[in-house]
């Protein structure tokens, strides 16, 4: 699931919204999760025709580094599933969070903490499912790794306690 706080960026019914306005909301939300503050989650760009985000990542070697000093691969697959989840937030017309089902994550090289870069887009939408894909890159641009999810899409409304 998406830990962005859903109160803050997502509406209970689907508004004609920009990319750069959807990219502000992010921006100017006033609670950020542990979990995004512990990342270094920051909003890059959104594109709502694409279906696809770019959020950056400045983890911190304290907050999420292993005894080699790289990035635990459990923080590198919340960074993807990040990436995945604001995806699907992005293609509900900011009208659903998107809990994860399941996940598969490919470690292709070491992320090391400091400034990263994901990309998550939504391959496929449904009623009831949808299947996203991720990756994250390191300052050179080298794919470090990819990810693809199963996730179902709920209506904000639901969520509301």
């Amino acid at each position: 699931m998406s830990d962005i706080a859903p109160n803050e960026v997502v509406s209970d019914t689907p508004q004609a919204l920009t990319d750069e306005a959807i990219l502000a909301r992010f921006h100017a939300a006033k609670t950020v999760p542990g979990s995004a503050r512990t990342l270094g989650f920051r909003m890059v760009s959104v594109n709502q025709a694409e279906r696809r985000v770019e959020i950056a990542f400045e983890p911190s070697i304290e907050a999420v580094g292993n005894p080699m000093g790289q990035v635990q691969g459990g923080y590198v697959s919340a960074m993807l599933d990040e990436c995945m989840s604001v995806a699907g937030m992005i293609t509900s017309g900011m009208t659903c969070v998107v809990p994860t089902l399941e996940m598969k994550t490919s470690f292709l090289r070491p992320a090391i903490p400091g400034p990263l870069r994901g990309v998550g887009w939504v391959v496929k939408w449904g009623k009831t499912v949808c299947f996203t894909e991720g990756e994250l890159y390191d300052p050179e641009g080298r794919l470090l790794a990819k990810a693809s999810a199963t996730a179902i899409p709920t209506p904000f409304a639901k969520f509301k306690k």
